[in-house]
Order: C-alpha cells, then sequence, then structure tokens
C-alpha cells in the first residue's frame, strides 16, 4: 500500500457508512406525531405513577423509623 493508498483509505470507508447509514435510515419506520404525543403521555403518566408510590413508601418508612426511635 503506497502513501496515495493509505489517504485514500479512511475516506472510502468514510463514504461507505455513510451510504449505509442513510440507506439503513430509509428503512426506519418514523412515528407519525400522534404516535409520538401517545408514547410521551404514557411516560409522563407512568413516572408520575411510581413517583406518588416512592412518595409514599418514603413517607411512610420515615413516619415508622420517626416513631420507632422517638
Amino acid at each position: 500500500m503506497n502513501a496515495l493508498e493509505s489517504l485514500k483509505q479512511p475516506v472510502t470507508r468514510s463514504r461507505e457508512f455513510l451510504e449505509e447509514s442513510w440507506a439503513e435510515l430509509k428503512k426506519v419506520h418514523w412515528p407519525s406525531r400522534k404516535e409520538v404525543q401517545g408514547a410521551t403521555l404514557v411516560v409522563v403518566i407512568g413516572v408520575v405513577i411510581v413517583a406518588l408510590y416512592l412518595g409514599l413508601v418514603d413517607f411512610v418508612l420515615s413516619w415508622l423509623v420517626r416513631h420507632a426511635l422517638g
């Protein structure tokens, strides 16, 4: 491999990578705005439920420890 080939190799490999990446991106199913909003709503509701549960557990455990030590 001469010096010119060694300089072309990263450029060629980078070009191939970008072409393959673009081909894969064309295969992706991009969600619609409505699908994204629905999924976001599910995540927000799930986070609120878990936060309320953990807050309640923390409150009960801290109350029990406070009364056990106090």
